[in-house]
């Protein structure tokens, strides 16, 4: 072995400790990094794979009955290549032993006819038989669903199907790429929400739908323009009562697909790039402490004949070393948490396959940034070296130069002791190294606290979502529009103790060329049971004339409070209105638009009726409620805020905590190489200084309390500095991932700012304990040699 590689592992066995810190840090950005995008990855990929292979359409919509007559029309619309229609309706689905109301979507399929578009894949069973051949009606089961409530064909379940309860038997389990995301509201419920498919000549026979259809899928044309396909579709269906069609980018599975996609994209970027930095820092920080303390060895190699470029490259191994070390356990971590967040999505996202792999590409740009990273970091300090002069180098450093500072001109030196006024004097003589310090320390309460506030945001939008909107216990979607007296009705159903009616239509928004579809929804004002709250809990009433509308509706139609907005009915007569905004309101789940009730009925010249009913229930008689109303075919569907809330902290917000503990667990490791390091590099820096006050007759804890004293300053200064970053690095983040369906207000509750200085405070009294064991071993006679 030659001298320098001898010398190599000498200087890393004797720095191991600190190597290992920082190879951890480099090693969470680089796991932070694969993880992320693998995700992202596979997602991208089986998307895009499963997209081309089911044949996903292009353009959706929906409408309420059209003769089969009018395909032929559909067909030759310019920019259509394949079209497939479809009937398909709500459903309430009823589980033997289970008490949870399921909503369900009744999808017609035809076995033997060919799928053009969106189809349906079979993974275990059969395709269901001819009702009249077979004599019973048979389904596939979304596999969603049918994973979560553990159904298997010959099952059985009851549906109610346009007011008429039918008995069900499970064919088979199948997926659609229209449903790779099936939920309501934007949030997924693998539990309460799933699809069903029945051959087409059932589901006519239950909706009277012979020969005719309700839904319309288009594949377009190589060079078609969307738009103009929307237009004509729309025009050709309007006088059969149908919704405006939407391109693939409002197709809710996609669009909730592609959020994920995004959100994965950003969190791989925004926050390895940060656990880098922090690594470049502590690299530059020990590699130029570590040169410097070996400028006699640097002359001597030089004086040996060691020449620049051998002695660069010396140190260059060195940080080679720290940083391939930290690529190695930050690819097997990234590898493994890459594979545990596709068994995730798995639960969220229904695809034939979810398959993870390990890029190539990402694998290089991951090695590849944190290698440039730390070579830039220590370049400096390593071109320093090996220009430095053999004789300059033999010489120890010139002596700072000392001269009184703002302490000594005051009268706070008579109430400070001896020790306190050298901690303050060596601080104020020493600016940037202090800065340095207390800005890593700063970083490290941030990192911590971006990585743990997710949960204090997610018990803020549950608590609001179903404490303070939500107030009712369940929520009953009636089949049709009806007399408002129908809440007086069920007030007399069991364990029912208070009503609140609304109306929901479907309507169409329009500002110039922005628009938006969705709900318009009708309620009471003042509302009890079913309330509007902002982000900061503040209630909000819809007004008695105009819209309130989600700030992010606002924003993507750029409407402001005061402007005019074009209501388009998308169902009955299709009117057009034109309405004011008289309130923007930030919400914290999904985007919608608000009216007084009486207005949109006055709005549709209909009298005061009604198509959902917000029950409050007396405690312990949910249950019988929800079997009551299993016998109510006007009842559309029944939904439970304690399974709903139930549901979505299973999967999401289990899912989000999960991803948070990881983040902090990164943030921690983090927070220990930054104070670690920056301990260690203050007590080599003062050796000599603490040397010579122990030989001058300071005790060990009098030296060890200059040291730690200082450090205690900089870390009093740093956690409020931590604090409001941690604060701003969590707004960034939020801002960044934002989508239509959610947003995630900055709550960050003071055992999460607790949470994140006891993190980096015991770090620090890891570190201190160290630094006094170091102190008391400390060789006097060798730190205080200095060449002449």
């Amino acid at each position: 072995m030659k001298a320098l590689d001898r010398k190599l592992w000498r200087d890393l066995r004797q720095l191991w400790s600190q190597v290992l810190t920082i190879a951890l840090v480099v090693a969470s950005g680089v796991a932070g990094f694969l993880a992320t995008f693998s995700a992202w990855d596979a997602l991208s990929w089986s998307r895009e794979t499963y997209y081309a292979e089911a044949r996903f359409a292009d353009v959706f919509t929906s409408l309420k009955r059209a003769p089969v007559s009018l395909l032929p029309r559909i067909a030759a619309v310019p920019g259509v290549a394949q079209l497939q229609d479809g009937v398909a309706h709500g459903v309430q689905i009823f589980i033997p032993g289970v008490q949870d109301p399921i909503r369900g979507r009744m999808t017609a399929i035809e076995p033997r006819a060919p799928q053009h578009l969106n189809q349906v894949t079979l993974r275990e069973g059969h395709w269901p038989a001819d009702t009249v051949a077979s004599g019973r009606l048979e389904v596939l089961v979304s596999a969603a669903l049918a994973q979560a409530r553990q159904l298997r064909p010959g099952d059985t379940l009851q549906a109610l199907m346009n007011g008429k309860l039918q008995e069900l038997v499970v064919a088979g389990i199948a997926l659609s790429p229209e449903f790779i995301f099936a939920g309501m509201g934007g949030s997924p419920d693998v539990h309460g929400f799933g699809i069903f498919w029945m051959h087409r000549d059932a589901v006519a026979a239950a909706w009277d739908m012979r020969s005719a259809f309700n839904q319309v899928s288009l594949r377009l044309a190589p060079g078609a323009k969307e738009a103009e396909v929307i237009e004509a579709l729309n025009s050709l269906l309007a006088p059969y009562g149908g919704i405006n069609a939407y391109g693939r980018e409002d197709h809710l599975s996609h669009r909730m697909l592609n959020s994920e996609i995004r959100e994965q994209q950003v969190l791989g970027t925004v926050l390895p790039s940060i656990f880098l930095l922090v690594a470049a820092f502590l690299l530059q920080t020990v590699m130029t402490r570590h040169i410097g303390l070996q400028r006699e060895q640097i002359a001597a190699l030089k004086a040996l004949g060691y020449d620049n470029r051998r002695i660069g490259w010396h140190y260059l191994r060195m940080v080679g070393v720290i940083v391939g070390l930290g690529c190695v356990l930050g690819v097997a971590l990234g590898d493994a948490l890459g594979q545990w967040f596709s068994t995730l999505y798995v639960q969220v996202f229904a695809f034939p396959q979810l398959q993870h792999r390990l890029r190539g590409d990402v694998l290089a740009v991951a090695v590849g940034l944190s290698v440039t990273v730390g070579l830039l970091a220590t370049a400096q300090a390593i071109r320093a070296s090996v220009l430095l002069p053999p004789a300059e180098a033999m010489r120890p450093p010139a002596p700072a130069h000392y001269r009184r500072t703002w302490l000594d001109s005051t009268r706070l030196t008579h109430w400070l002791s001896p020790g306190q006024r050298m901690v303050l004097r060596h601080m104020q003589r020493h600016p940037w190294r202090s800065t340095l310090t207390v800005v890593g320390l700063a970083a490290s309460v941030a990192i911590v606290i971006s990585g743990s506030f997710w949960r204090d945001s997610i018990d803020l939008m549950l608590h609001t979502q179903f404490r303070q909107v939500l107030r009712g216990d369940v929520v009953l979607a009636l089949v049709e529009a009806t007399p408002a007296q129908v809440a007086s009705q069920a007030l007399r159903l069991p364990g029912v103790t208070a009503v609140e009616a609304s109306r929901s239509v479907g309507v169409r928004l329009v500002n110039g060329h922005r628009h938006w579809r969705g709900n318009l929804q009708g309620r009471v004002a003042p509302a009890e049971l079913q309330r509007i709250v902002d982000a900061h809990g503040q209630r909000h009433e819809v007004p008695a004339d105009g819209l309130l509308l989600t700030d992010r509706l606002a924003h993507r139609l750029g409407l402001r409070v005061g402007d005019v907005v074009q209501v388009e009915w998308q169902e009955g007569a299709r009117t057009v209105w034109t309405l004011r905004v008289a309130g923007v309101v930030q919400e914290m789940m999904g985007m919608n638009a608000y009216i007084a009730r009486s207005h949109l009925n006055q709005l549709l010249r209909e009298g005061d009726l009604v198509n959902q009913l917000t029950l409050a229930v007396e405690p312990g008689r949910e249950t019988e409620l929800l079997r009551a109303l299993q016998q109510r075919p006007r009842v559309a569907g029944a939904f439970s805020k304690a399974v709903m809330l139930r549901n979505v902290e299973g999967i999401t917000a289990r899912n989000l905590l999960i991803f948070s503990a990881v983040l902090t667990a990164f943030a921690s490791v983090i927070a220990v190489g930054v104070v670690y390091n920056q301990t260690r590099i203050a007590l080599a820096e003062r050796a000599w200084e603490l040397a010579s006050l122990r030989v001058l007759g300071f005790t060990q804890g009098e030296v060890s309390g200059l040291l730690l004293g200082e450090w205690l300053l900089e870390m009093l200064i740093a956690l409020p500095l931590g604090w409001w970053a941690g604060w701003l690095l969590s707004d960034t983040i939020v801002r960044l991932i934002q989508t239509d369906e959610f947003f995630f207000a900055v709550r960050i509750r003071p055992a999460t700012y607790a949470f994140a200085s006891v993190c980096v405070v015991v770090a620090a009294v890891f570190s201190a304990w160290i630094v006094k064991r170091r102190i008391r071993h400390l060789d006097l006679v060798g730190v205080l040699k200095v060449h002449e």
